[in-house]
C-alpha cells in the first residue's frame, strides 16, 4: 500500500509509462529473515519469465519502458529489492547483499518458481549475478545492463556512524543531487525530466528509506565477483552503453573476458541506462537472447 506523501508526489508524474507502471504495483508478503515482507512489484505479459532488478537506490519505476515492451511476449517481473524501492523495510532486517538474495530466492520460489531470465542493470547486475551463482537451477539466462560487480565497494560504509549516516542520506535525498547524477546517467540530457525526477525520488517518501541505505551501505554493498564470474554458465547477454559516464567502459571487455559464454552489445548513443534511454533497442536485444540465444 502506498502512502499519501508518495500517492500526492505521484501526481507530478507526465509520462504516460510512468503513469502506468505505478498503478500496476503490487504488494505480496515474502518470508525472509523470519518475517513477512510486503514486497512490490510488477507483473506484465505471459510466456517465459523475465525478472529484472533494478539499480542502486531505485525502484521497480526504473523498468517503466522497457518492461511494457519485454510483457508483450513474456511473462515480466520487475521487483524491489530488499531495502530498496517500495519494499517494505520491517524493524530489525539486515540489508546485506546476502539478505537481498535471500529475499530475492523466496519471491522466486513464491510466484515464479521456474527457471527465468534474470535482467540485472548497474547494482541490480551484481545483486543478479550473486543470485545466479547461489542459485543457478532458478536462472536459465542471464543479462547484464551496464552492471557493477567488477568493481570494489567504496570505503564510505566504515564511516557511516552518527551523524555521518544522516549527512549521507540527506545529501542522496537533495534534488539537485538526484537530478545531478540523472544528466550523467544519460548520454541525451533531454532523458534527464522532470518526469524522471519524479520516478527516481518517489520511493524517498518511504518509511525507513534512510536507515535501510545507511545498513545497505555499512554491510560493504557488492564487491567484485571477478574471481567467481567463470562458475556461471548460463548464456550472458552483456549490454553496455556506448557513453556510459556513470561506470565507464571498461568493465565491459572484462565481464565478456571473464564469462565463460558471453556476448557484448555496444547500446549505440547511449548512457549509463539504455532501457530508459534506448528501451526499444534493449528489448529486442533481450527478446532475441531469450528465444534465440544471441543468433546461433
Amino acid at each position: 500500500m502506498l502512502s499519501a506523501a508518495i500517492t500526492t508526489a505521484a501526481q507530478a508524474l507526465t509520462e504516460d509509462t510512468s503513469i502506468a507502471q505505478l498503478d500496476r504495483l503490487q504488494f505480496q508478503f515474502i518470508s525472509s529473515q523470519g518475517q513477512e515482507i510486503s514486497t512490490s512489484f510488477v507483473r506484465l505479459g505471459s510466456g517465459t519469465p523475465i525478472l529484472l532488478l533494478h539499480g542502486f537506490d531505485s525502484s521497480v519505476m526504473e523498468w517503466r519502458r522497457l518492461q511494457p515492451l519485454l510483457g508483450l511476449e513474456c511473462e515480466t517481473w520487475a521487483v524491489d529489492l530488499l531495502g530498496f524501492g517500495f519494499t517494505e523495510r520491517a524493524t530489525g532486517l539486515s540489508f546485506s547483499p546476502s539478505s537481498i538474495c535471500e529475499h530475492l530466492h523466496s519471491f522466486w520460489q513464491r510466484l515464479i518458481q521456474r527457471p527465468m531470465v534474470i535482467v540485472g542493470a548497474s547494482m541490480g547486475g551484481a545483486a543478479a549475478i550473486d543470485f545466479v551463482l547461489k542459485y543457478p537451477q532458478a536462472v536459465e539466462k542471464l543479462v547484464l545492463i551496464d552492471s557493477a560487480g567488477l568493481q570494489q565497494p567504496p570505503k564510505i560504509g566504515k564511516l557511516m556512524f552518527p551523524p555521518l549516516d544522516r549527512l549521507a542520506t540527506s545529501f542522496l535525498s537533495n534534488p539537485q543531487i538526484r537530478q545531478g547524477v540523472s544528466k550523467a546517467a544519460y548520454f541525451d540530457r533531454v532523458w534527464a525530466s522532470e518526469d524522471a525526477r519524479v520516478c527516481a525520488a518517489l520511493h524517498l517518501q518511504c518509511v525507513g528509506w534512510q536507515q535501510a541505505l545507511v545498513g545497505f551501505t555499512k554491510s560493504g554493498g557488492y564487491g567484485n565477483f571477478g574471481n567467481l564470474l567463470g562458475q556461471i554458465k548460463q548464456p550472458t547477454l552483456i549490454l553496455w552503453g556506448r557513453q556510459d559516464q556513470i561506470l565507464g567502459v571498461k568493465d565491459a571487455d572484462r565481464f565478456q573476458q571473464l564469462l565463460p559464454n558471453s556476448r557484448l552489445v555496444w547500446v549505440e548513443n547511449c548512457g549509463h541506462v539504455p532501457h530508459l534511454e534506448q528501451p526499444e533497442v534493449t528489448a529486442e536485444l533481450v527478446r532475441k537472447a531469450n528465444h534465440h540465444w544471441l543468433g546461433s
